[in-house]
């Protein structure tokens, strides 16, 4: 206020140090919370009018003022004073200074910064899940366009980073698919869990004003009413859960640029970025290096040290308010920031990437990538047990491996082979241990043949599709729940009375 009190100083004698002022404010943190303040603000304004706790003057003043700082806001021209601490004291000083204590000063009437502020968080942290599905569903797609050109196109599958099984690029392309689509739907949960609204929680334990809650659930584009006021204000599980769907995504994605960054070695040479995505080094010449995927990987631990921030910080909080809360958003912002910034360059890297198919059906006759197919075939066609298969292939990959050779020696194969009773005719060798052949063989549901690699791609574009219907739907609820409160606030700017303008 100008004459410098608070406006909870009623029962205070002395201001405030200045250390405890910048110890305690927030409104740095706050920023990005101005315009979903003022809009909570303002159907915070209208519920009360229709309830007819204040008068359409009171509103009227109270939302010309609003709609200035908003204004303001967006020109550059409102900055959040740390001596005002928070984003909510901010706006509520802008229109007692505007308008004066006697329509400003109604505002906060049947609210609380503890309600006000959870209204806020939900706002903004519902658009930014909505948001990364956007960008997540794109980096779905990029793999799903590899995967629709490469089929037929035969690597090494590794188990402990050895040669295990022949797979297709894109069998390995859509496996990434079939996980993010999880992430997708984690988000779909914690949307539902935000999306409800806190509004009218008050302090803790509700107010014994008549307001109307489904009023500005309604108004806010929220899917309902989060009800136990108590629980309400106590609870930012919300933020948990979005956090671990950020830490586990972000594990997704860095087991993703793993794969990158060893794809691109020299010993691997089954992958190189293009130029927009690598960079070299300030001393060796021939560098390129992976470091898109590197620092993805690196920030990786940011996020979960989000999560664990804030679960370290609830597991010994009371029921009710603490200010230990106020600590949960820098870890959340932060989270958020990093998952963004990853899924808004990780789509490009990967439609970019140059995969080298010789190589890497050079690298699937290099070893023994064939033997689990090699055993397969002796129990399908020789009634032979499948332990005693896994035995006789071992052996002779064993033999093989110790004189310098591999599958790639078929004569010496076939050699061992015979030693131990199986006579094979060289075609017919050749076919058991063709790595397309045994593309084409493990037709089992999710398996690697390519019909069933392109049935499940085109499962996949069909949820993703269909999750981003969902997404468009949710965005399309929040922009009408947006307009409506601008409708309402243009004609109450222009003259009308509540009573007169068609709310529900």
């Amino acid at each position: 206020m100008k004459d410098g009190k608070k406006l909870w100083s009623g029962r205070f004698q002395a201001d405030m140090d200045q250390r405890t002022q910048d110890f305690t404010e927030s409104t740095e943190t706050d920023l990005r919370l101005v315009e979903y303040d003022i809009w909570g603000s303002q159907t915070h304004a209208i519920m009360l009018t229709k309830q007819r706790i204040i008068s359409d003057t009171d509103l009227q003043q109270i939302i010309l003022c609003l709609d200035q700082v908003d204004q303001d806001f967006k020109a550059g021209n409102f900055e959040l004073d740390p001596q005002n601490e928070d984003v909510h004291m901010n706006v509520e000083l802008y229109l007692i200074e505007g308008v004066g204590a006697e329509f400003g000063g109604k505002l906060h009437t049947a609210r609380s910064r503890n309600d006000q502020i959870l209204t806020d968080v939900r706002l903004y942290l519902r658009q930014q899940i909505l948001e990364m599905q956007q960008q997540l569903s794109g980096l779905c797609r990029s793999f799903l366009f590899i995967a629709d050109q490469h089929y037929y196109t035969v690597m090494p599958g590794y188990t402990h980073t050895q040669h295990a099984q022949p797979i297709s690029l894109g069998f390995w392309a859509t496996a990434y698919v079939s996980k993010f689509l999880r992430d997708l739907k984690r988000f779909d949960s914690a949307y539902m869990l935000i999306n409800q609204n806190p509004l009218g929680s008050a302090a803790l334990a509700g107010t014994s004003f008549p307001i109307d809650r489904g009023l500005t659930a309604e108004l806010l584009g929220f899917d309902g009413v989060q009800e136990h006021a108590l629980d309400v204000i106590s609870s930012r599980d919300f933020i948990l859960e979005t956090l671990s769907t950020l830490s586990i995504l972000m594990v997704g994605l860095s087991r993703f640029c793993e794969e990158i960054i060893y794809w691109t070695t020299y010993e691997f040479r089954i992958a190189a970025l293009d130029d927009q995505f690598a960079s070299g080094s300030s001393i060796m010449p021939q560098k390129k290096n992976a470091d898109l995927a590197e620092l993805t990987r690196g920030r990786t631990g940011r996020v979960i040290g989000a999560l664990i921030d804030v679960l370290t910080n609830l597991k010994g909080l009371p029921m009710g308010y603490n200010r230990d809360l106020q600590e949960d958003k820098p870890p959340l912002w932060q989270a958020l920031d990093v998952v963004q910034s990853c899924l808004s360059i990780l789509p490009d890297m990967l439609k970019t990437t140059n995969f080298d198919t010789d190589r890497m059906a050079q690298l699937c006759e290099a070893n023994f990538i064939m033997a689990t197919e090699l055993a397969n075939y002796l129990v399908a066609e020789h009634d032979i047990p499948f332990r005693q298969c896994h035995e006789i292939v071992g052996r002779i990959v064993g033999e093989l491996s110790r004189s310098g050779r591999t599958f790639a020696d078929r004569d010496q194969t076939q050699r061992l082979l015979s030693e131990r009773g199986i006579d094979l005719k060289t075609g017919q060798l050749q076919r058991v241990l063709d790595p397309v052949d045994a593309l084409q063989n493990n037709r089992s549901v999710g398996g690697t043949s390519p019909t069933e690699v392109k049935r499940m791609s085109q499962n996949f574009s069909t949820q993703l599709d269909e999750i981003g219907v969902q997404i468009s739907s949710r965005l399309s609820r929040i922009d009408r729940a947006r307009k409506k409160t601008r409708q309402i606030v243009d004609l109450v700017l222009g003259g009308k009375s509540l009573t007169t303008i068609e709310i529900d």
